[in-house]
């Protein structure tokens, strides 16, 4: 008697069917198991390849010229000078890929020193002292500046291991508080939104204080860390052939973002650095002598806008102007504004602002870093220069009026 590839099949099948329900369910959840299994294992060899073609653009294009004496210290995907006479990085440069538009991590926070600047980084105790209490919680005593991103953690995303190494002391620097959580990061967050619009490209990133000799430092700190008063972020886009620089002062800030950029070449001038130097010559000359920032910041980062009149609106909706007069009152409303700015603060958490950036806001969305997977979109990247219908119960927060979202359906834009 021949046997078939097909009667096998059959008797298979026959078998298959023949187990107890209970059996065949353990079967396919073990199988679905595996399969999930190779998934993971796929995605993470997909990660390594991803991290590996970016060390790769970076060495082709995104480092500055090394200056004698200075070594380039390589993560999986950032690369550093370290300044040891200031205990922070001269530079960090990074790339920012579309991929963090997927991309679902948060901050992992895993402050740690750099294992690969042979001369030791910054620590723990150059930001702040903590006591560990009787009731197992800690007392912490700031010295008053914030562990600031030179490569923001939130442009890796979508990588644990690239996110991970953001958080090494070599990519930090003592930022102001209001400065780091508020202007600086919505300047952050308007290149994400840029790549947004954007998505066939990348951007080639560098980053740094302007360290000079006379610093000022952190005097309670264990290793003196240099206290930058400006910082820099140049920026390329090499596909099309665009270049844009920021520069702010270590402080809170108040005006548009418009007004801190520059073209690279002013940065250059100030901090010695040739930036980009891999660009072929007249693509550096061209992209470098750039300051466009119209090219670069969404509408909504030039500026205020008016609030929307009373008038157009139904009952039970509320403009941005009058919305103060109910705060604290319960009861549910629907405020009407247009999204001017959003941010992610330090803690996960998305601030957007309606009609009124900070720190003259009169209404601020706030959705909390577990809530904003209910959102199929991520609010900090598509809700900014929409229209924007928020319901629920405005509330104060530091006096300012406020509405807490959890879900998709309460914002209609």
């Amino acid at each position: 008697m021949k046997i078939t590839a097909a009667f096998i099949l059959f008797c298979c099948a026959i078998n298959l069917c023949a187990q107890p329900a209970p059996e065949r369910l353990a079967n396919f959840e073990k199988k679905l198991e595996e399969l999930k299994a190779k998934e993971i294992a796929v995605l993470e060899q997909i990660e390594e390849v991803k991290l590996e073609i970016i060390r790769e653009d970076l060495q082709r294009y995104g480092l500055p010229a090394v200056q004698p004496g200075e070594e380039v210290i390589n993560h999986s995907a950032m690369s550093l000078v370290y300044s040891e006479q200031h205990e922070q990085a001269k530079w960090v440069a990074h790339i920012i890929t579309p991929d963090f538009i997927t991309g679902s991590l948060f901050r992992s926070n895993d402050f740690r020193p750099d294992p690969q600047v042979k001369t030791g980084t910054a620590v723990e105790a150059d930001y702040f002292l903590k006591e560990l209490k009787a009731d197992s919680t800690y007392s912490y005593d700031g010295f008053g500046y914030d562990r600031g991103h030179l490569a923001p953690s939130a442009d890796f995303r979508w990588s644990a291991k690239a996110m991970s190494e953001s958080y090494f002391y070599s990519n930090m620097s003592p930022q102001r508080g209001a400065f780091n959580r508020e202007t600086w990061a919505d300047m952050e967050g308007s290149l994400r939104s840029y790549l947004y619009r954007n998505r066939e490209t990348q951007l080639y990133v560098c980053t740094g204080g302007v360290l000079k000799d006379d610093l000022p430092v952190i005097e309670r700190g264990v290793n003196k860390v240099s206290i930058p008063e400006q910082f820099y972020k140049v920026v390329v886009d090499v596909k099309n052939k665009k270049g844009i620089a920021f520069l702010m002062s270590n402080r809170r800030l108040s005006e548009p973002l418009q007004t801190y950029t520059a073209s690279i070449d002013d940065i250059e001038k100030l901090t010695g650095i040739d930036f980009f130097a891999g660009l072929p010559d007249n693509l550096e000359a061209a992209i470098e002598a750039q300051n466009r920032a119209e090219d670069w910041l969404p509408v909504t980062a030039f500026g205020d806008v008016a609030a929307v009149p009373m008038s157009d609106l139904p009952e039970r909706h509320y403009n941005t102007d009058a919305v103060a007069k109910i705060m604290g009152k319960g009861g549910i409303v629907t405020v009407v504004g247009k999204a001017v700015s959003a941010r992610r603060s330090r803690n996960g958490n998305i601030l957007i602002n309606l009609d009124k950036q900070f720190p003259n806001q009169t209404f601020t969305i706030f959705i909390k870093e577990k809530y904003i997977s209910n959102f199929p979109y991520d609010p900090e990247i598509e809700l900014p220069g929409k229209t924007i219908y928020v319901t629920g119960e405005v509330q104060s927060l530091s006096g300012k009026p406020v509405m807490f979202v959890a879900r998709e359906s309460a914002v209609v834009f």
